[in-house]
């Protein structure tokens, strides 16, 4: 019976179905990291050092982004964008979605990773006469990077797991892939092949980047 009906499911029509979907789930995970990383350590950059700049308010603004989208639900931000954001696909609206919070999550990475910085290295490179801009880009950001690389990995895993909520928007990711298939099949032990799968393959993905991190953590000493 199981035999059958795992057989049954996975023809290679439903494979080629589950492809797809996981190939929208890692292309967007990619994507949104990517972009992320970029906004996040600017936003990250101004939460701790734009109080230098116009009165302040570079600040205040990139720390009000921050705390409104790290203290609201990500599927709230997903609806947002779908229903404000005209003449664009489901996939690119969830994307911009899904970018915009985990901006927010990579900019507080980046200022912990900031923050672990002595201070003095300000200090000895402007005594050297280096200014604010070359002291941050050629000794801060390349040490910061550096150390946050555990974070940054372990946040690349939430943001695979994450995907999936773009499910809910009707956008065929992977989980939602497992969706449309199951409802061609009725019995129980199906909920249970379908599901089984899915969350195997994250486990795979998701598994394989976590122990890199720890590799890399027992190769730096983190």
């Amino acid at each position: 019976m199981f035999w059958q009906n795992f057989l049954a499911i996975f023809t290679p029509d439903n494979l080629k179905y589950f492809l797809q979907g996981l190939g929208v789930t890692l292309w967007l995970s990619v994507c949104v990291v990517a972009c992320s990383i970029v906004f996040g350590s600017f936003l990250g950059v101004l939460r701790n050092y734009g109080g230098r700049f116009v009165f302040g308010l570079a600040q205040k603004i990139a720390g009000a982004y921050i705390e409104i989208f790290r203290n609201t639900p990500l599927l709230l931000w997903m609806f947002v964008c779908v229903f404000l954001i005209p003449d664009l696909t489901l996939t690119i609206k969830g994307g911009i979605a899904f970018f915009l919070y985990t901006s927010s999550v990579m900019a507080e990475i980046v200022r912990g990773g900031l923050n672990s910085i002595p201070k003095g290295q300000f200090e000895a490179a402007q005594a050297q006469g280096f200014s604010f801009w070359q002291t941050l880009i050629y000794i801060i950001l390349p040490q910061c990077f550096r150390n946050i690389i555990p974070s940054l990995l372990s946040q690349i895993v939430t943001t695979i797991k994450d995907s999936s909520f773009l499910a809910g928007l009707g956008i065929v990711e992977f989980t939602r892939a497992g969706q449309v298939i199951l409802g061609k099949y009725t019995a129980s032990v199906d909920v249970f092949i379908i599901f089984g799968f899915l969350a195997l393959v994250y486990f795979l993905i998701c598994f394989s980047i976590s122990a890199c991190v720890r590799l890399w953590q027992q190769k730096s000493h983190i």
